[in-house]
């Protein structure tokens, strides 16, 4: 641990946000263990006891507990919904964890932000965890929950025609690959896509973001290959497009997107990539890296300001996206 806090201090203590800075340090002095050195249930208990970094979740005007038919069985989903009269339009939400670790519980302060601010129905999918679970096990649960929400909006007092899908890290990553899968798949029609610090490429970590924070930011490169090793079945699996969506050969006619990125987080360099190809391909796509700030931030916002201007932009740029055409 010691180590990691020399390397943060000589690399990077003059632009690391000091917000960000003092997280660090008290996760050092907790000794909290990394996560690739825990077994998966280990590491969800951990990652569940991190919810106090949230703010005081924000009360919304209904959340109802369903589960909803998937190709695996019942697919767990919370539906939010917000103030006012419907029908409201709709994010698909899916929540980060590597597709090993998270739930509905621990992005629920997150999901319950969105609603309020964007004035929409959040249902967040609790699809299948690895390694339980493996690759395509969450990719499909979280297309079949989109495919849902869009034959079932009207009961859940939303627009079928305003649907937009997002999420944060895996989350994200899941939302890159439901975009190309319903572009491909003739449906359902989304009209925004959200990725918060979204894994897009596990084919290569040779970026210079998973060089500079491989170690000490929170996530570090070893918890990147422990989500793969539990992940994914065989070597060729970070090949596949549903997987790297990066490494799709064709980005043209997905949604329009807003990706953001935290400075020291060694998947900045996957989500700055994945914007660069949605613009080459002709996708409206914004891009927006938020400077000294770590992997996870936007799920910290009782303890980072800049979570909480991460919150109202992607709130600001949903709220957009639903404006009628």
């Amino acid at each position: 641990m010691e180590s990691r806090k020399v390397h943060r201090q000589s690399a990077a203590k003059k632009r690391l946000d000091p917000q960000a800075e003092a997280l660090l340090q008290q996760m050092v002095q907790s000794n909290l263990p990394p996560l690739h050195t825990l077994t998966p249930t280990q590491a969800r208990d951990m990652m569940r006891s991190m919810a106090a970094l949230s703010s005081k979740p924000e009360i919304v005007a209904n959340i109802e507990n369903l589960t909803i038919p998937g190709p695996g069985g019942q697919i767990p989903v919370r539906i939010y919904t917000p103030q006012g009269n419907g029908p409201f339009p709709i994010l698909v939400f899916f929540h980060g964890g590597g597709w090993v670790i998270c739930d509905l519980d621990t992005h629920d302060s997150l999901c319950r932000s969105l609603t309020n601010r964007a004035c929409c129905v959040a249902v967040s999918v609790d699809y299948r965890l690895a390694p339980e679970h493996k690759f395509p096990a969450a990719v499909e649960d979280a297309y079949a929950a989109t495919q849902w929400v869009a034959h079932n909006a009207h009961r859940i007092n939303g627009d079928p025609a305003r649907i937009a899908v997002g999420g944060d890290s895996a989350g994200g990553n899941l939302t890159a690959v439901v975009a190309i899968m319903a572009r491909d798949r003739n449906g359902p029609r989304l009209i925004y896509q959200l990725m918060i610090y979204p894994v897009t490429d596990v084919s290569s970590a040779d970026t210079d973001s998973h060089r500079d924070y491989a170690d000490g930011y929170f996530l570090n490169r070893g918890d990147g290959e422990w989500f793969c090793y539990n992940y994914l079945n065989c070597e060729a699996d970070r090949f596949n497009p549903l997987v790297s969506p990066l490494l799709a050969p064709d980005l043209s006619h997905l949604p329009p997107a807003l990706v953001i990125t935290a400075e020291f987080d060694v998947l900045r360099d996957d989500g700055k990539s994945y914007a660069q190809r949605l613009k080459k391909a002709g996708v409206p796509v914004k891009y927006t890296c938020y400077q000294g700030m770590i992997h996870g931030f936007m799920s910290m916002d009782g303890l980072l300001d800049q979570a909480r201007n991460g919150i109202a932009e992607a709130s600001a740029a949903l709220r957009e996206a639903f404006l009628p055409s």
